[in-house]
């Protein structure tokens, strides 16, 4: 029978008119789609050259990744880096027949057409492939209204059957595992393993690859930081589709679904993880870097999405150790501290809480828009439920802004460095006690006075140019010009007629005696001296210097003492080796700074076995009699006026430590000195990591190094007594409110006369 006798009654024909409109609408709406009218799709270059964003990551000098820089948490792994069973797990859960089809599974289609839609069975599953989903995670889905899913779909669709044409299997997997999102805003399965189980890719075992297979079914629901019994579930809910597609034999499967969910969680956020406030300062630092670096094609670095690896000095197990130590005598010095304030803190006084008040950012934000005083602080003293740090826990409670700003007046802050002193490498940085809630970093931006940490500045002054260390001086107060009457520190009351050499002034840390060394040697000469240690060049030229009321960072006041035990040349700190990219290419490596020697050997040799006698029998004793340490230690404390900071330097033959203690408001200081000396604020938490330092074999090159011994000549210039007292006709010729020159001209009388008895005799 021929066609064109076949009769069309007038149904048939708008049936077929019907079917036909409806095919040249629908294959309209995919060519239009397809032509890039809802959107350009990739083409074939750019699907070979896909690029996406990768986490940089920052690594400590052993090679253990310590945090991330990132914008979406993506790291790149290998194909070959995939264990077999991560494969076998994705493809029984998510694509059984994946290496069936090209793109797009028609059967899956059809199955999940009849009976999800048609029948509403949702236990049929999805009908996206693997291929379809890694469209999906590479170029997103867009909104069009109504339209939105059909759109998208069709797109993905498109892009699978290209990308299909393009990779093999395998590089389909790769990059599939690559770019898959997992819970915890993590992109990849080498960030999804190192951030849930601390480990590598390749190193996944059945049941941690089943896991965050597991999790892709929805990121959150089975997040298995946050719902382990969910995440138990589903996991062996893989587990069963591996046993029962033939990936995974039966007495294996038994085995492993009894198996705990067992995780290692590593936070890799900004306030978080190990060393944060080291993390922000590096983020600051590589920016400028990369500012001046640019790529073949002439593009700059973006430090949030090229993958670079930045290799540091920081030495991990240290920096955990570090942190761990300042938390223990942070946490013990908080609660001394209320405690000796009692009932009235300063803190709890209505002018200082007025001024935080007016200084904060809210105040200024609303009296920029025009409120007035009255409304700004009712808005201020508003309760809400509130979010605060305590030592231990966080505290929800109904606050206010003036609440909370009247809280964290309270609490001490610290900052510690610890750097190797023959190249500046930084190996711990503890810049506050908790990054989520104090952002001030106290190693490099915050400045305070540094006591009597600089007195050894005045006393290497003083041997250098010439003046013996047994020189004695007398500890009695003097005025000097202008009314200055400097005084020592303490309740004992002294007695005016004691002479101590130098070794012993500056380990009982006698502030007339190094008033009276600056004088000798000379302001000018240990202001250059302090220049050539690579103090501040802006030192305030008083006497008074030599109590310590210059300002420095923690980390240059480390920096200044590293000479004692680098041959007299003083180092920059630095913490960043090198930065690769993401192939492995050293983009930028850096090398330590260090200066000329800033002072004479056998200076060098006089001041360490000064500030070993600090330890031994000074101010720093408390290491040696609480602490316990035997180790070859030298060291200064610090406390500056109204005991508002603590400071102590710790030196041993292979480290530097210096750590600071006070509050960020420098109108509240520590309620008395007993509370606030450096030996009692900051040379603790020094004690403490030095305590779990000799407890681990790993730092042993640290740890039971010893000082080489002084030469004979200093020795020599060392032999003398700790303490000489004036006898009856020394007393008698010395007036104990009298400058040093006067005294000195009725010293040399006494001379006189005594030598006139001995002629006579």
């Amino acid at each position: 029978m021929k066609l064109k006798n076949v009769k069309l009654t007038p149904f048939k024909k708008w049936v077929l008119s019907s079917l036909l409109g409806i095919f040249l609408i629908f294959g309209f709406f995919f060519l239009s789609i397809y032509w890039g009218w809802w959107g350009e799709l990739p083409n074939t270059q750019e699907l070979r050259n896909l690029k996406q964003n990768e986490a940089t990551e920052v690594f400590s000098s052993e090679g253990k990744l310590m945090g991330k820089y990132y914008i979406f948490d993506r790291q790149p792994v290998l194909y070959d880096e995939l264990p077999q069973h991560l494969i076998d797990a994705l493809v029984a859960t998510e694509d059984v027949r994946f290496y069936e089809h090209s793109g797009i599974d028609n059967r899956s289609l059809l199955r999940v057409f009849f009976k999800t839609i048609l029948m509403g069975d949702e236990s049929s599953g999805g009908g996206s492939t693997i291929t379809l989903q890694l469209a999906k995670n590479l170029f997103g889905r867009k909104d069009y209204g109504h339209l939105s899913i059909v759109v998208n779909k069709v797109r993905e669709a498109i892009i699978a059957q290209r990308l299909e044409d393009i990779y093999t299997k395998e590089e389909i997997i790769g990059l599939y595992f690559n770019t898959v999102p997992f819970s915890d805003n993590t992109y990849g399965i080498e960030s999804a393993a190192m951030k849930f189980f601390n480990t590598g890719t390749q190193y996944l075992d059945l049941e941690e690859a089943a896991t965050l297979v597991g999790s892709l079914k929805a990121s959150h629901t089975y997040n298995p930081r946050l719902f382990p019994e969910r995440s138990l579930k589903r996991r062996n809910v893989v587990l069963n589709q591996m046993n029962k597609y033939g990936y995974l034999p039966s007495e294996e499967y038994v085995k492993a679904r009894v198996k705990p969910l067992d995780l290692n969680y590593q936070y890799f956020s900004n306030n978080g993880g190990v060393a944060p406030y080291f993390r922000s300062q590096l983020k600051k630092e590589v920016q400028k870097i990369l500012d001046t670096l640019k790529k073949e094609n002439g593009e700059s670095y973006n430090l949030y999405r090229d993958g670079l690896q930045l290799h540091t000095t920081i030495d991990y197990k240290m920096q955990e150790l570090a942190e761990e130590a300042m938390q223990e005598h942070m946490t013990a010095l908080q609660k001394q501290f209320e405690e000796a304030y009692g009932k009235n803190p300063p803190w709890m006084r209505k002018d200082l809480l007025e001024e935080a008040l007016e200084n904060s950012k809210q105040y200024k934000s609303l009296a920029a828009a025009g409120w007035s005083q009255e409304e700004i602080l009712d808005s201020l003293h508003r309760k809400t439920d509130m979010e605060l740090f305590d030592w231990g826990q966080k505290k929800l409670l109904s606050a206010s802004i003036a609440d909370s700003l009247q809280h964290y007046m309270k609490f001490l802050n610290m900052g510690m460095i610890n750097l190797e002193p023959s190249t500046g490498a930084v190996k711990s940085w503890v810049g506050g006690i908790n990054h989520e809630y104090f952002k001030y970093d106290h190693v490099t931006q915050s400045e305070r006075q540094i006591g009597s940490t600089f007195k050894p500045v005045v006393y290497t002054a003083a041997v250098e140019a010439g003046i013996d260390p047994c020189t004695y001086y007398s500890i009695r107060e003097v005025t000097y010009e202008g009314g200055w009457t400097p005084s020592n520190s303490g309740n004992e009351e002294e007695d005016p007629y004691m002479n101590y050499p130098m070794a012993t002034a500056l380990a009982q840390s006698i502030n007339t005696i190094a008033v009276k060394v600056l004088f000798d040697v000379g302001l000018e000469n240990v202001l250059e001296q302090a220049k050539k240690m690579m103090f501040p060049k802006d030192l305030p030229p008083y006497p008074s210097i030599a109590l310590g009321t210059a300002e420095m960072s923690v980390a240059d006041l480390a920096s200044s003492f590293s000479g004692y035990v680098n041959r007299g040349r003083i180092v920059k700190p630095f913490y960043l080796t090198k930065i690769q990219d993401k192939y492995g290419n050293v983009i930028a490596s850096f090398e330590p700074d260090i200066s000329k020697p800033a002072f004479s050997n056998t200076t060098r040799q006089v001041m360490i076995e000064m500030m070993k006698e600090t330890v031994n029998e000074g101010t720093a004793a408390r290491l040696r009699y609480k602490y316990n340490l035997p180790n070859d230690i030298a060291g200064k404390t610090g406390t500056t006026q109204n005991n508002r900071d603590g400071w102590f330097v710790g030196i041993t033959p292979n480290l530097v430590s210096v750590t600071w203690a006070g509050t960020d408001d420098a109108r509240i200081g520590f309620p008395s000195t007993y509370v606030g000396q450096g030996a009692n604020s900051a040379l603790p938490a020094f004690a403490l990591l030095m305590q779990k330092m000799n407890a681990d074999p790993q730092f042993n090159e640290i740890t039971q190094a010893n000082f080489q011994s002084p030469s004979s000549t200093v020795q020599m210039m060392l032999n003398c007594e700790p303490e000489k007292r004036d006898n009856f006709l020394e007393r008698l010729f010395t007036k104990k409110d009298k400058p040093k020159k006067q005294n000195e001209e009725k010293k040399g009388l006494f001379k006189k006369i005594k030598g006139l008895f001995k002629k006579n005799n």
